[in-house]
């Protein structure tokens, strides 16, 4: 972590770049290549994490195995972490007798093991209740105090624990339960049951900045700013109305689990606005000079559920106008998993448990189920064992067999006595069906990535899936063991199938890391050449490690 953190200070590859900015008066900057820097959600620790918890990181876990795989001498910082303060885990902590920070350590500690177990190459794991956390939010408080962004007023609305925010007259409904006769109100959006209150608190001057927010994602060429694209159309049906201006803190008689205000200690300031804030501390802001470049700022990308889009795509962001600070440069919203269409909540008893899931299928096919099922991130996503079995059928027949194939005796036996062959001799076959393999394998690499810029995880998989269905049914057409297959024939099938596994095990280490490994190993690739640009470049591997070698 050390090493990571003085690398930040250095600059890595010099280029010549400007960074422009409408929003700020400062809008040109020259700076060196700054580090990929990709975060997910910090996490609620108000109960155990459930399989949504490890979707989120796993996504984001993608991104930056990718960025690392594309550009080896650039840094890459992944934040995950925990939220820690607020009413909800107050009254938790309150139910189970314990401090709040006794609660929080606990179920913490084990958001920090789902990341190892689940082979998260996290950078940080950040808390908000960490020291440096706190010096941030008073920093951006005081700058935003001093710049009078922040102001003293009363607030009225309905007010969602579960949710920790106020809702507007607009943002609720009223229903009749059928065993009460007093009607409930709840969130709209979220279905949480919200109460009025009215208190006196500090206020962010959020409606100062509506118009530059909807200047900022309605520009011409920046419509994937958000993705998939129809959130960013939701948010900008939200800044094209008139948007409130945010209550910033809570009386500390109601709340005292937070940060206090600091310029009032009789007030804590408001989870969501300490909360958002940790993007920022997780990279050691305050920075000692302005910009942030050197430590990851802006944010490359934000992966997020669609429940927490408004905080991220609207508060944040002009949170970080005030501050004269560049946007996060893209926000990616999934959707959520539910069980039999229902959503998850342990009052239904259905909350899946990711630890379990991994115990009983290995984090490789679990990565695998996430990512094949929910990549597409538009519509929730139903969590079924029966389907996770399916999958892991599926990528152990298609990757796990296809080398214990091609590494049999009598496969290798086959190709004794062929002439010396070369990928390009086999390409030229065109009557031979090695050959679409070989240019199917060859521009993998870019169709992979191509997927991965759009935002399409699901379709980077797919990408992989198709190649090894054709390799696999080339092998199973030419039949290279049987005596009428000349050996020219199963040598060119055995260097076809090699390569192809060779291209294939570089491209799946950002999705599942382990098994990924385990066949590079097996055909003998130096882990200096598993980079992205070697994906890219054609090779020639015949050290395949003979027996049996699982991936899974």
């Amino acid at each position: 972590m050390l090493t990571r953190f003085l690398l930040s200070r250095v600059p890595q590859r010099k280029v010549s770049a400007r960074l422009q900015c409408k929003f700020f008066s400062k809008c040109a900057i020259s700076l060196t290549e700054k580090p990929y820097y990709v975060t997910t959600p910090i996490f609620y620790p108000n109960a155990a994490p459930h399989i949504g918890h490890l979707y989120t990181l796993v996504m984001a876990d993608i991104y930056a195995r990718f960025q690392r795989l594309v550009n080896p001498s650039r840094p890459v910082y992944l934040l995950t972490g925990t939220d820690e303060h607020g009413l909800k885990i107050q009254k938790a902590a309150q139910v189970c007798g314990m401090q709040p920070k006794d609660f929080c350590d606990n179920i913490s500690a084990k958001f920090r093991d789902l990341t190892t177990k689940a082979q998260i190459s996290n950078t940080r794991f950040m808390r908000t209740t960490d020291v440096d956390h706190h010096r941030a939010v008073k920093d951006v408080w005081q700058k935003l105090d001093a710049k009078g962004l922040i102001y003293k007023g009363s607030y009225s609305g309905w007010y969602s624990v579960t949710d920790e925010c106020f809702y507007t007259d607009s943002q609720v409904t009223q229903e009749m339960p059928p065993t009460s006769s007093a009607p409930v109100t709840r969130s709209t959006e979220t279905g949480s049951i919200v109460e009025w209150q009215e208190e006196t608190n500090y206020m962010f001057r959020l409606s100062s900045f509506q118009s530059s927010l909807l200047e900022h994602y309605k520009t011409p060429g920046k419509s994937g700013i958000i993705a998939p694209s129809h959130h960013q159309d939701h948010v900008i049906d939200i800044l094209s109305n008139p948007l409130d201006d945010l209550s910033v803190s809570r009386p500390q008689s109601r709340l005292s689990w937070g940060v206090p205000v600091p310029t009032d200690p009789d007030q804590t300031v408001y989870v969501w606005f300490d909360a958002l804030l940790v993007y920022l501390s997780g990279i050691h802001y305050p920075w000692p000079s302005s910009g942030g470049c050197g430590f990851g700022w802006p944010v490359d990308l934000q992966v997020i559920g669609k429940d927490i889009l408004r905080f991220h795509a609207i508060y944040l962001p002009a949170m970080l106008l005030a501050l004269d600070m560049p946007l996060p440069r893209q926000l990616l919203a999934h959707a959520h998993w539910t069980v039999e269409q229902k959503k998850m909540s342990k009052s239904l008893g259905n909350v899946v448990d990711p630890f379990q899931a991994i115990d009983d299928f290995g984090i490789d096919v679990v990565r695998y189920y996430l990512a094949r099922v929910g990549g597409r991130f538009r519509d929730d996503v139903d969590w079924s064992r029966s389907q996770l079995n399916k999958h892991f059928k599926e990528i152990q027949s298609l990757l796990g067999n296809f080398l214990l194939r091609i590494t049999s005796d009598r496969f290798v036996a086959a190709t004794q006595g062929a002439s010396p062959l070369t990928l390009d001799d086999v390409l030229r076959d065109k009557s031979s069906p090695n050959a679409p393999v070989v240019e199917a394998h060859r521009a993998l690499a870019d169709k992979l990535a191509s997927s991965l810029k759009r935002k399409e995880v699901a379709d980077a998989i797919e990408c992989v899936v198709e190649l090894l269905r054709q390799a696999n049914k080339a092998i199973s057409d030419i039949a290279p063991w049987k005596p009428s297959t000349t050996p020219n024939m199963a040598y060119a099938t055995y260097i076809t199938s090699a390569e192809t596994l060779r291209v294939v095990g570089i491209c799946l280490q950002p999705f599942i890391p382990t098994a990924a490994s385990r066949l590079l190993d097996a055909l003998n690739v130096p882990e200096q050449e598993r980079t992205w640009e070697h994906a890219r470049t054609q090779r020639q591997y015949m050290g395949i490690v003979r027996g049996s070698t699982r991936l899974f």
